[in-house]
């Protein structure tokens, strides 16, 4: 299996039990990135269920998980032929980080839609005009796991020139050989540097609760990620994330609910 692949799996202990190894190169710090427990939850879903894809997936972010041992405990709450859903929980130290209703269902591979809208507005530049940062000599965590490249027009934030937008965009995969499926999704949905950062915030935006609905199987290739923001208020910020295949079709939509990142007491004292 891939990096991924390894990093997601959860091993069966038990009905509605699993176990699993959180890996930190999937994080910042000790802190994990969001999509990628979400990716590990699914997994579990799909595996005590009856359907191949966690099409709708509704996560509550109450500690911060961090690598090591852990538990997924999966509570069916429906068993449908056209879908499922149950509550799926991510443990650790004998406290519930993650808390989930996933919902599962079988997408046609090779289903068209009936209807779509355009694709978002601006359009991603190619990947040859859009910025890269390779991979670092020493362990950068999820900045190493993923290949992306950003539309330069949405990183004005990293040398003090925000946009004033809460707006980013970037072309997305794996550096490792693991093709885009629903594991994959889960990440990507999670995977741009919050976009509050274009209105002046800085430091750590964690997230509260995230939604996130698979609408298609996605096609090989790189996917293409359109995170934008509403309302930036009180502490608070809303993030919304469109993921588009190689193929031109919509396969995600994310949506969270977030605090806004305050700088350090020392960072803002030396500013």
């Amino acid at each position: 299996m891939s990096r991924f692949g390894d990093a997601t799996a959860v091993t069966r202990v038990a009905e509605g039990r699993y176990r699993i190894d959180l890996d930190g190169a999937f994080g910042f710090a000790e802190a994990l990135n969001g999509g990628y427990l979400m990716a590990v939850l699914a997994r579990a879903a799909v595996d005590a269920a009856p359907h191949r894809h966690p099409v709708a997936t509704a996560a509550s972010f109450l500690r911060v998980a961090k690598p090591g041992p852990a538990e997924v405990l999966v509570e069916p709450r429906k068993a449908g032929r056209t879908a499922s859903a149950a509550r799926v929980s991510l443990v650790q130290d004998g406290q519930v980080a993650v808390d989930a209703l996933i919902t599962t269902a079988d997408l046609d591979p090779d289903g068209e839609p009936d209807w779509l809208g355009e694709p978002p507005a601006p359009p991603l530049p190619p990947i040859e005009r859009c910025t890269h940062f390779a991979a670092g000599d020493r362990d950068r965590g999820f900045a190493d796991q993923v290949q992306m490249h950003f539309d330069p027009a949405t990183l004005g934030w990293l040398d003090g020139r925000p946009s004033g937008r809460p707006e980013c965009r970037a072309w997305f995969r794996l550096r490792d050989p693991h093709e885009p499926d629903a594991f994959v999704l889960a990440l990507a949905v999670d995977a741009l540097p919050p976009v509050v950062l274009n209105t002046g915030a800085k430091g750590w935006a964690p997230t509260v609760e995230m939604t996130w609905h698979m609408r298609a199987v996605p096609a090989p290739g790189p996917l293409a990620l359109h995170g934008g923001g509403r309302l930036v208020a009180g502490g608070w910020f809303d993030e919304e994330v469109e993921v588009w295949d190689s193929a031109g079709r919509l396969v995600a939509q994310g949506r969270q609910l977030a605090r806004v990142g305050r700088p350090s007491r020392r960072a803002a004292a030396t500013a």
